[in-house]
C-alpha cells in the first residue's frame, strides 16, 4: 500500500475494481430491490443472533463517514432479560404518557393504520436491543476533544446499520420513545452521550403480518437539474 505525506499528514492510495456501466446498473438496480424489500417489523422469533453477526453489524455501522472523523457515536448490544425488561417498561412509561397527552389527534390519527400503540413487547421479546448514542464531545486522555455534525454523522451511520441488519437477514423496528433519557440511566452511560436511536433485532417470527404501505413515486422525490 502507498502512502504519502500531504501536508504533513498520511495519506494511502485509493482504488476500486473498474466496472462497466451495465455493471453498475446492474449493481445498483439489485441494491434497490434488495433494500426495497425491507420492512419495520415488530414480530420477532425467538432463535439466537449469532454474537458474530452482531458484531459486524456494528463494524459496519461504525464505518460511516463522519464529521473530521471523529466518529461521535456509541453502540450498546444488550441481550440481558432483566435489562430488556427495564427498558420495555421505561419506554412504555414514556409512551404511555405520549398517547394520552403529548402526541396531537392528527399524529395519532396517521399512525393508526400502522397498528402502533404504547405498548412495546418487542423490547423483551427481540433477541437483542441495539442502542445507539451519539457523543456531544469525547474524551480522551481526560481531554475533552470537540464533535461536528453529531446528528448528521450518527444518522449517517444508522442507516449503514439498518441496511446491514436487512443485508444480514434480520429486522428491525425504529425505535425513539420520546423522551429517552431513561436509556442512558439504565445503561449508565457518561453525562456527553445522549440516547439517539432504539434498535430491537431478531430474526422475523413466522407469518409475520406488516402493513400494506407504499413508498412515494420517483416523479415526488427526485429533482434533476
Amino acid at each position: 500500500m502507498k502512502r504519502k505525506l500531504i501536508q504533513g499528514y498520511p495519506y494511502i492510495s485509493y482504488s476500486r475494481p473498474q466496472i462497466s456501466g451495465d455493471e453498475s446498473i446492474e449493481k445498483s438496480n439489485d441494491f434497490y430491490h434488495d433494500l426495497s424489500h425491507r420492512r419495520t417489523v415488530r414480530e420477532f422469533s425467538t432463535r439466537p443472533i449469532p454474537e458474530e453477526v452482531i458484531t459486524n453489524l456494528i463494524k459496519t455501522a461504525g464505518s460511516a463517514p463522519s464529521g473530521a472523523n471523529k466518529q461521535p457515536w456509541t453502540f450498546c448490544v444488550v441481550t440481558n432479560p432483566l435489562i430488556k425488561k427495564q427498558i420495555r417498561i421505561a419506554a412504555e412509561a414514556e409512551e404511555k404518557v405520549n398517547y394520552a397527552s403529548r402526541m396531537s389527534s392528527t399524529w395519532i390519527q396517521d399512525l393508526k393504520h400502522l397498528g402502533t400503540d404504547w405498548e412495546k413487547p418487542f423490547l423483551e421479546e427481540a433477541p437483542a436491543l441495539l442502542v445507539v448514542f451519539k457523543q456531544s464531545y469525547g474524551i480522551k486522555d481526560g481531554q475533552k476533544i470537540q464533535h461536528y455534525y453529531v446528528s448528521e454523522s450518527v444518522g449517517i451511520a444508522c442507516g449503514f446499520l439498518i441496511a446491514a441488519i436487512h443485508q444480514a437477514g434480520l429486522v428491525t423496528v425504529t425505535h425513539t420513545p420520546s423522551p429517552m433519557n431513561f436509556l442512558a440511566s439504565i445503561l449508565d452511560r457518561p453525562d456527553f452521550e445522549k440516547p439517539f436511536l432504539l434498535l430491537p433485532i431478531g430474526f422475523a417470527k413466522e407469518e409475520t403480518l406488516v402493513p400494506d404501505i407504499v413508498k412515494k413515486p420517483l416523479e415526488d422525490i427526485l429533482v434533476h437539474y
